[in-house]
């Protein structure tokens, strides 16, 4: 397996190795390799928009470990850059096997297969694995969206919506509910996403205070899927509305912590900060052309 190549691996996971990881030669030990991948893991599910927890207490399952055995071709020092890779190769009837490496840069220095069972959390007990999560991990690596992207009204996404924004807002942010909701929902032009197994797991509005002037609200990202471009793929589908009904330009009520991300996107700010729901905020605006 030494010749595996990089490139054939649709998932990549980067980290960097840490003094606490190596022995007194600087080299990193051996039992870390497997919790390298499985940190890579929890970030496949992120790629599939998967949560993971939601995620498999709807399938009415978990994934155990049945097998894991790594193949090692050189060794890893403090301070690599590393990359982990992972490819689902095989599912069964109540298996799955995944196949991983780690590079760094195109030195190949470790194998791994994962081989996961599909199980009763409650007995343990094997069960199939479930046709929408073959569908699922097949769709992945056949290069496929993981995600729907959905615009409408309030009665239409509602449902999807408020979800999102209560797990959020209300149960992780601690905003009072009756600030979180509002008479402008029914106005907006909202955005849902949901996985392909039909979660929803981001959401967002578009209002249009004045003539040209767009604003949107209420982005909300289901929380262990942040980082994975689910956020930026709401906003970019708000912007999309706005420029088309003819707005001029957005504003938007970005948290301090999300600053960064709105800046990412084109987003300046405007004045100075200011609380809401007791939370530091920035006005920031984009022009649309």
């Amino acid at each position: 397996m030494t010749n595996t190549s990089r490139q054939q691996f649709r998932f990549s996971h980067r980290l960097r190795v840490r003094w606490a990881e190596v022995d007194m030669q600087k080299i990193v030990f051996n039992a870390h390799y497997l919790m390298y991948f499985d940190t890579a893991m929890a970030d496949y599910w992120r790629a599939l928009a998967l949560p993971y927890e939601a995620t498999f207490a709807a399938l009415q399952g978990d994934l155990y470990v049945k097998k894991a055995s790594v193949e090692f071709h050189a060794s890893a020092r403090v301070d690599d850059q590393l990359d982990v890779t992972l490819q689902c190769t095989r599912i069964g009837s109540s298996s799955i096997v995944f196949t991983g490496s780690i590079f760094r840069g195109e030195e190949h220095l470790v194998s791994c297969e994962l081989i996961y069972v599909f199980a009763d959390p409650a007995t343990q007990s094997s069960r199939p694995v479930p046709a929408s999560l073959r569908d699922v991990l097949l769709g992945y690596e056949a290069g496929q969206e993981m995600q729907d992207i959905a615009l409408g009204d309030w009665p239409t996404l509602a449902e999807g919506a408020r979800w999102v924004r209560h797990e959020v807002f209300v149960q992780e942010q601690r905003i009072p509910i009756a600030m979180e909701q509002d008479e402008a929902d029914a106005d907006a032009v909202h955005v849902l996403i949901r996985n392909r197994l039909g979660l929803p797991v981001a959401t967002g509005r578009l209002l249009q205070p004045t003539p040209g002037m767009g604003q949107i609200g209420r982005l909300a990202v289901n929380r262990v899927l942040r980082g994975s471009n689910l956020g930026r793929a709401a906003l970019q589908a708000l912007l999309a509305a706005a420029a088309q009904r003819g707005d001029r330009e957005v504003m938007l009520h970005a948290q301090s912590s999300a600053q960064g991300f709105y800046a990412a996107q084109g987003f300046v700010p405007r004045g100075k900060p200011f609380a809401e729901a007791g939370i530091p905020h920035i006005e920031m605006v984009r022009a649309l052309t």
